[in-house]
């Protein structure tokens, strides 16, 4: 019996490790043939208004996995109307290979809430489910539970070790935006994105208005960290009146100070190695750390902002030895927004309107507490920033 995959999704973009899962699973599951199916509509989530066509997503899948044996595209789901159910595809191939037994692959997520999909009990006596599992110790009950649950359903579930770069499309899209992302696409594909100017790539970003900038930024950002950049900025704005610093760039700076905030530590990595950037032996030893450095870089190179709305973004974090007055402002301005909430709080706000120094001061030590409670090490600008406001 011929055994075929079905591996669907937006594919928008297909990225590294879209082709390592596929060729992968070609391997572990001893798949005849992997077809690769991307959908028109997802039934999970809304692509974003200027995403790419469903063509050009078909075509940026047809240039990943024209050099892979045993992957095929299928633009069986875009020539259908309306919503990509997979229960609607499984029918259509089930009509296509009747003596076929059909594997569908999906990652941990997906299979957690399968038995939430459109006609899943009716899903689960037709094909295998091959779920590609990292085993977290956080998911490997939840996994096990939902295994046994499909299983009482006549359901067959097969487990394939999950060794996939471990990079989401959203990621990618992030890194795309930011000229760094090259490593994690298939040969060809980055060139077409390029051609037909998708992801931001040939985007004019640099010394847009506030507005658009305010726009771009959010649209970059993780959803959970919009709320306390938007307070940053304006926080930081009403600062740079009270002490007399330049307004407009205060708002830049705050609106941009998290802008590369949503790359994990390994990609922070990869954007300051495709800027150029070389690294400090702390900064490589905590790489999460690293967003003031890469969002100062992004502001720069890709917003086109100036030297001092870069070097405010750049020390944000860490603070430096003999801070300026903009620098200081955002500094503590991200440090008190309105959003943050923690014991002294309230104390470092009052401190920001009538002693900025002593604020500074304040929110460096309560850096130095936190950082030995997490027993982390205290970066080198922290303590000489800290150093210099101790003279005299």
């Amino acid at each position: 019996m011929e055994r075929i995959g079905i591996f669907g999704g937006t594919f928008n973009p297909p990225h590294a490790g879209h082709m390592e899962a596929a060729k992968q699973a070609v391997t572990a599951l001893g798949l005849d043939r992997l077809l690769l199916i991307p959908d028109r509509i997802a039934p999970h989530k809304a692509l974003p208004a200027d995403a790419p066509t469903p063509w050009q997503r078909l075509e940026m899948l047809r240039i990943a996995a024209r050099d892979c044996p045993g992957l095929e595209v299928s633009d069986m789901e875009l020539r259908r109307e309306g919503v990509s159910y997979t229960i609607d595809t499984i029918r259509a191939l089930e009509t296509a290979y009747p003596k076929a037994e059909l594997v569908l692959l999906m990652g941990t997520d997906m299979f957690l809430s399968f038995h939430t999909w459109r006609a899943s009990e009716e899903l689960v006596k037709k094909v295998t489910l091959a779920v590609f599992y990292r085993g977290q110790p956080e998911e490997r009950e939840a996994v096990s539970r939902q295994k046994a649950r499909l299983k009482k359903q006549g359901g067959r579930v097969e487990l394939v070790k999950n060794e996939i770069t471990a990079i989401s499309s959203t990621q990618m899209r992030r890194l795309l935006a930011f000229h760094c992302a090259d490593e994690f696409l298939p040969a060809g594909v980055g060139d077409y994105i390029r051609q037909n100017s998708l992801y931001d790539v040939n985007a004019r970003w640099k010394n847009l208005p506030m507005d658009r900038l305010e726009e771009v930024v959010i649209r970059l950002l993780n959803p959970n960290r919009v709320d306390h950049v938007l307070g940053c900025r304006d926080t930081a704005v009403a600062l740079a009146r009270h002490w007399g610093a330049d307004e407009t760039d205060a708002a830049r700076a705050g609106i941009l100070h998290d802008i590369t905030k949503a790359l994990d530590g390994p990609l922070q990595l990869t954007l300051c190695a495709a800027h150029g950037k070389i690294l400090s032996e702390f900064s490589r030893k905590y790489p999460k750390t690293l967003h003031a450095l890469t969002g100062a870089l992004v502001a720069e190179r890709i917003f086109g902002e100036n030297e001092a709305v870069v070097s405010a973004i750049r020390y944000h974090t860490t603070g430096k030895a003999g801070m300026n007055l903009l620098e200081t402002i955002i500094y503590v301005a991200d440090y008190m927004e309105p959003n943050r909430d923690f014991p002294g709080v309230g104390k470092l706000r009052d401190l920001a309107f009538t002693d900025l120094t002593a604020a500074l001061r304040l929110g460096l030590e309560m850096t130095v507490e936190h950082l030995k409670r997490q027993g982390s090490e205290l970066s080198p600008e922290s303590r000489e920033a800290l150093e210099y406001l101790k003279q005299p």
